[in-house]
């Protein structure tokens, strides 16, 4: 992936991209922050890819995707018989990303307990399976990204400030993409050609009246809300030209189809707000009897209900 591949010439956008050209060639830990949507594993990938580490893995690892209790063992693996399923070794990603990148997204719905693990893995590259004694050591590159208020999470005590310090060597946050509509245009021509060359339809641009409404859209799961969108309409669009009522969905708030192309995390989010709320309450808000009733850890009941921002009422 090439300076050029990156697409968008908004002034904060390339300083962030010039950035990143330079700390690829260097070994540092990097922290890329920004809302959702706005391209921050793209951001890694091209760290990654113009790096010594290119021929390598890259692999991505979403924090907020994986539960507490098995967050350890995808990290940092396990040995044979470390529980009652464990009839094999396994590596974990640490071990699989050997040689290149590891891109640990949402930071701050990391466990303390392994936040403190990989502290120790960032100063001296060293790592305990779960259920062996053998220090392991794995050559990997850490990039951390979160969408989350940094010093909120320093402040709740979700982060611990010495990782955050140890990650924080070169930080690059990433402008939303209703901070860069000048890019709206060139943004949606690159998706549509390559949707339009994917779904194999003869889609040579989009109307005047479209792309006005499109650059004057907040887009709040930005460029990536902007591609699913493109993505849709071009699925849609029964003439050569992609038409405002393609997007008509999109840009009527009042439309249950909007949430569709919303970022997929957010929508997640939002369900377990609900489902979790509704839980406590059916449960008198007693988060032991709520947590055995989700069949989860109470300690992991009580990161969500921080993290999801989940009040009494």
């Amino acid at each position: 992936m090439s300076y050029n591949t990156i697409i968008g010439e908004n002034p904060q956008f390339r300083l962030v991209i010039e950035t990143a050209a330079k700390v690829a060639a260097l070994d540092t830990p990097v922290l890329i922050t920004g809302e959702s949507g706005t391209g921050k594993e793209m951001l890694a990938r091209f760290i990654h890819e113009n790096s010594s580490r290119s021929a390598k893995p890259f692999i991505a690892v979403n924090m907020s995707a994986i539960p507490d209790n098995l967050l350890e063992n995808e990290l940092f693996g396990h040995v044979r018989g470390a529980y009652t399923d464990a009839s094999d070794d396994y590596g974990g990603k640490i071990a699989a990303a050997e040689g290149g990148t590891l891109m640990l997204d949402e930071i701050g719905d990391m466990p303390l307990m392994l936040q403190t693990k990989l502290l120790r893995f960032l100063q001296f590259k060293t790592y305990e399976p779960i259920g062996s004694n053998e220090m392991k050591t794995a050559d990997v590159r850490i990039i951390a990204a979160t969408n989350k208020n940094l010093f909120n999470l320093l402040n709740d005590g979700l982060l611990r400030e010495d990782l955050y310090y140890r990650l924080n060597v070169v930080q690059m946050k990433l402008p939303a993409l209703r901070d860069r509509r000048s890019d709206i245009p060139v943004l949606a021509g690159a998706f549509i050609g390559r949707c339009a060359a994917h779904y194999d339809k003869v889609i040579t641009g989009i109307s005047e009246e479209a792309m006005q409404r499109m650059c004057a859209f907040d887009w709040p799961g930005n460029v990536r809300q902007l591609e699913n969108a493109i993505e849709r309409a071009v699925v849609l669009a029964e003439q050569p030209e992609i038409q405002l009522s393609d997007f008509e969905q999109i840009f009527d708030g009042a439309s249950a189809e909007t949430e569709i192309i919303m970022p997929l995390k957010d929508a997640i989010d939002g369900f377990k707000k609900e489902y979790i709320t509704k839980a406590l309450q059916a449960n008198g808000w007693n988060q032991g009897r709520t947590a055995k009733a989700l069949d989860i850890e109470r300690t992991y009941l009580n990161r969500l209900i921080k993290t999801l921002h989940i009040t009494k009422y």
